[in-house]
């Protein structure tokens, strides 16, 4: 899972500005920056939402008595969350109503166990999402969780794919890791780790002044506290998955070639993704390539990637050539500590599953303690 750490981390590091505003996160100082805050989607009361025209589409509009729907907050294949007032805790929570669909109901059950397993284990609630309750409704799985702030990716999406600053992304990641490890010392594989489901604990952003014109343009997060989320494809170590995992932009070598055992790589076709690898992080060890199972071969020649001889477009030639190395791709766009972040990230993407570092030997990396206080 380390891997996909780096993929994402690498994502939030692209189109980095060499100059900015320093900011002690956590602690916004209100002379040096405007605070405002992200909000979800205006879908109005209960009322309004059983007059919807596609009222399938809201069949727990009317969950619980106690329970006043406020927000969408997203939609995705499985269904959508809403958030909602809990009129008996007083607090507002995220509810997560799954479709009838029976793939997206197991999905929803593996979920609600993981969910438990992990709050049991982290009384603090410090690194996932903590679950409040959950519930059947007319065959729809309805999750109700704490209410936390925007993705990771949500955030990006808002502010211009604007980058993160690298001390930011070293909170950020050192939390990232944390939850990671936390997850595996209980034998739990998220297996689809990524900045959609990366959520920032508060909604709070603050806007600091562009150094060029002075104005108040550039908004980055109050606060660096993450939490993980979506937990419906997690996986036991112990559990014999056979099938691909992970999303496409995020997914290890060894998925593609299935083996046993980005966005930094924007891509659907596997042949193009392996060469986009190796344009990055350079060339894949002869010995995987070899391993390939039936159904990957194609991506072989001579003991080599078959690329570009088996690609047919010239676009897809392109999107691979216009990539950078790894290296460079840092060095454009961090000012200090890029020596440590691509040492750190090179560990990470290792193409060699027993080569990586695992997420509690990467929190030991330089690239955190030098800073740790």
């Amino acid at each position: 899972m380390a891997t996909k750490y780096a993929a994402a981390a690498a994502d939030l590091v692209t189109g980095r500005p060499r100059k900015r505003a320093r900011l002690g996160w956590d602690v916004a100082s209100a002379a040096e920056a405007q605070i405002g805050t992200f909000c979800g989607q205006e879908v109005g009361d209960v009322a309004s939402l059983l007059l919807s025209a596609n009222p399938s589409d809201h069949t727990c509009s009317s969950l619980l008595p106690k329970d006043k729907i406020y927000r969408k907050m997203g939609e995705g294949t499985f269904g959508q969350v809403l958030e909602c007032w809990d009129r008996e805790s007083k607090e507002m929570v995220a509810i997560k109503i799954v479709r009838s669909v029976k793939k997206y109901s197991d999905a929803a059950m593996i979920e609600i166990d993981v969910l438990q397993k992990l709050a049991k284990n982290d009384a603090a609630g410090k690194h996932c999402v903590q679950i409040r309750n959950w519930f059947d409704y007319r065959s729809h799985i309805c999750i109700v969780c704490e209410k936390l702030g925007p993705s990771l990716y949500d955030f990006l999406q808002k502010t211009g794919f604007h980058p993160f600053p690298i001390d930011l992304i070293r909170r950020i990641g050192q939390q990232l890791l944390e939850s990671v490890a936390f997850m595996h010392r209980l034998q739990l594989i998220h297996t689809d780790l990524k900045p959609e489901n990366i959520l920032l604990v508060s909604s709070d952003y603050v806007k600091l002044p562009d150094p060029k014109d002075g104005s108040f343009s550039r908004k980055l997060p109050k606060s660096s506290a993450i939490k993980l989320i979506d937990f419906g494809s997690a996986a036991y170590h112990h559990q014999d998955r056979s099938y691909i995992v992970s999303t496409r932009h995020y997914r290890a070598p060894e998925v593609i070639l299935g083996m046993n055992g980005e966005t930094l790589f924007q891509t659907h076709d596997n042949l193009e993704h392996l060469a986009m690898m190796d344009r990055v992080l350079g060339p894949l060890p002869r010995h995987m390539l070899e391993r390939a199972d039936q159904h990957a071969e194609k991506y072989v020649r001579k003991g080599g990637l078959n690329w570009p001889q088996a690609i047919t477009t010239v676009e897809s030639v392109r999107a691979v050539l216009k990539l950078p190395r790894l290296q460079n791709l840092v060095m454009q766009h961090v000012d200090h500590s890029a020596g440590d972040f691509i040492d750190l990230l090179k560990r990470l993407l290792a193409y060699e599953p027993s080569g990586r570092l695992t997420a509690q030997e990467a929190l030991g990396h330089v690239f955190f303690t030098r800073y740790r206080q």
